[in-house]
């Protein structure tokens, strides 16, 4: 069985875009594959966070991964911090990676610029090599991302090519090439309010976004203030028709209809209709989850599950990382 590692940072709540990018396969990819879903919490922190608030969201994560159906009998649900090879061997990837390769990442430049009067972190430039680290500990084959972090996999990919040629044996190797995972719907969704930007959590207007935990007629407001066009024609055209083609996107992973389905139906109806029946859709998955993770914060279940997905995570990152310091040198020569 191949393996999958994802990470999901728990910095603010996630939206739909997350749901649908992320959460929504994950469910079915715990049935193929050897999964492990990790709370990147060392990622959060190359921004300043408020202490309290983030030890809640990452418990706040924890619980929406059960919540949307991520069985902990079949996946490895941990956090980073909690798995010590994360760091180590982000280390050994940091000594390995050229500082050219780092400051071409998209994401360092557009987050450097956006926190230049409170000073930009050494952590928003090396936290790739952490990312690496995160995903080779666990020998992962796939890793299931949205396009905008596929960059920081074409990192990974060249980092393991370099490393097993550095130091691996002839014909050999030591860490695991992966493969990006790219869901073939729903993999960027954008923002409500501009749908030429992708929708984000960050985001200052909060039009642009649906929380997971948006009530039911918060969710309701924001789909029917969604920027669409003047035609009232409901077609898929994401070059001239954005706002409408985003909607359409959101609708089908949400209705388990395709977009072709979704056009269909809808022919000779305006957008209020579409847009009345779309918040439904929404409403009818997330209410569900919201009430799942807030038993599952109340019931002390938690703590057990995240013990046991911390050391799991940590026997098989330990096995890697071991191979890793071999290889370069660090320690004494290890005991046979």
């Amino acid at each position: 069985m191949k393996t999958i590692f994802s990470g999901i940072q728990p910095s603010g709540i996630p939206t739909i875009g997350n749901y649908i990018g992320a959460f929504q396969q994950f469910t079915q990819l715990q049935q193929d594959y050897n999964c492990y879903f990790c709370i990147v919490d060392e990622h959060a922190i190359t921004v300043p966070q408020e202490r309290l608030a983030l030890r809640q969201q990452i418990l706040n994560l924890s619980a929406l991964y059960l919540a949307v159906g991520i069985d902990p009998k079949k996946s490895v649900i941990f956090i980073q911090s909690e798995v010590s090879a994360h760091a180590e061997a982000a280390w050994i990837v940091q000594c390995n990676t050229y500082i050219g390769e780092l400051e071409r990442m998209t994401q360092f430049k557009d987050k450097s610029q956006n926190n230049e009067k409170s000073g930009v972190s050494v952590g928003l430039l090396t936290y790739p090599p952490l990312m690496v680290a995160d995903i080779i500990l666990y020998n992962a084959d796939l890793v299931p991302v949205g396009e905008d972090q596929k960059q920081h996999l074409e990192l990974t990919r060249d980092f393991v090519d370099r490393f097993n040629n550095r130091y691996a044996e002839k014909n050999q190797s030591i860490l695991v090439k992966p493969e990006v995972h790219i869901p073939k719907q729903g993999a960027r969704i954008m923002s409500l309010a501009d749908p030429t930007k992708k929708m984000s959590k960050s985001d200052k207007n909060t039009k642009g976004f649906i929380s997971m935990m948006d009530a039911p007629e918060v969710i309701r407001k924001k789909i029917r203030s969604a920027v669409t066009d003047s035609s009232g024609i409901i077609e898929y055209d994401t070059e001239n028709k954005p706002g409408i083609s985003n909607l359409l996107t959101i609708y089908a992973a949400f209705s388990n209809k395709t977009i072709e389905e979704l056009v269909v139906q809808y022919e000779g109806s305006g957008y209020g209709e579409f847009k009345n029946d779309l918040a439904e859709a929404i409403v009818a998955v997330l209410e569900p989850i919201q009430k799942r993770q807030t038993e599952i914060l109340n019931s002390g279940e938690l703590d057990k599950i995240l013990d046991e997905g911390a050391e799991k995570a940590r026997v098989a990152a330990n096995k890697t990382l071991q191979k890793m310091k071999n290889a370069v040198g660090l320690g004494r020569k290890p005991r046979r």
